[in-house]
This record gives C-alpha cells, structure tokens and sequence, in this order.
C-alpha cells in the first residue's frame, strides 16, 4: 500500500478507510486557514455508504 497527500488526490481515485477501500467521489479544497495549511474535504464512497473525511491537505493517507 503506498501514501499519498491527500491534496493530491482525484475524484476516482481509491483509498484505504478503516481498512476497507473506497473511492473519492468529491473533493473540496479550502482556504489556508488559521493553521497554515489547506483543508481537504473529501466526499468516500465506502461499501454502498458515504463518509465524509476532512483532513490537511498534507495528511498522508492509504491508497489501493
């Protein structure tokens, strides 16, 4: 399983959740905020069900 940042992902690409795959159905891409950084709103679609995960947009996250 390789890292990616979660800024660099693209709608259609596939990651790990709570080990189980998902594809990215949404991204959403915010401002610099108070912290420095991007957040990245992602909208998953994990075995027939919807997550919504919001993280920096340097996290490093699980790709399949």
């Amino acid at each position: 399983m390789a890292k990616t940042k979660v800024g660099d992902l693209k709608v259609g690409d596939t990651i790990l959740v709570g080990g189980r795959p998902g594809v990215v159905k949404e991204k959403e891409e915010s401002d610099i905020g108070k912290h420095g950084t991007k957040k990245v709103r992602l909208v998953v679609d994990v075995g027939g069900k919807d997550m919504v995960i919001i993280r920096p947009s340097e996290y490093p996250i699980e790709t399949a």
